[in-house]
């Protein structure tokens, strides 16, 4: 991690995705209170990460963090993984 990490944005998401080479398509959900109601929703968006070593499988979950425009959809880049994936996990 280099010195200009900590000043980018960072995610954490779990992978739905990892067919395509070096990238990831990582889930992210945030919880956030309605501004009229203040019940609690629940929003997902998928981010395409770079994942240079392809290190990356289906369920594992992951921080991404923000980088330069690397192709028309990936501006996101993988940081770590914090934990690994089993089998059963990765076929659901």
């Amino acid at each position: 991690m280099s010195p200009t990490d900590t000043n980018r944005q960072k995610l954490s998401g779990v992978v739905v995705q990892a067919l395509m080479d070096k990238t990831a398509v990582v889930q992210v959900t945030r919880k956030f209170p309605h501004p009229v109601y203040r019940k609690y929703v629940t929003r997902t968006k998928k981010y395409y990460a770079h994942d240079e070593q392809n290190s990356c499988g289906p369920g594992d979950e992951v921080i991404i963090v923000a980088t330069r425009p690397l192709s028309r959809l990936k501006r996101w880049r993988v940081l770590e993984i914090i934990k690994q994936a089993t089998e059963v996990e990765a076929q659901i």
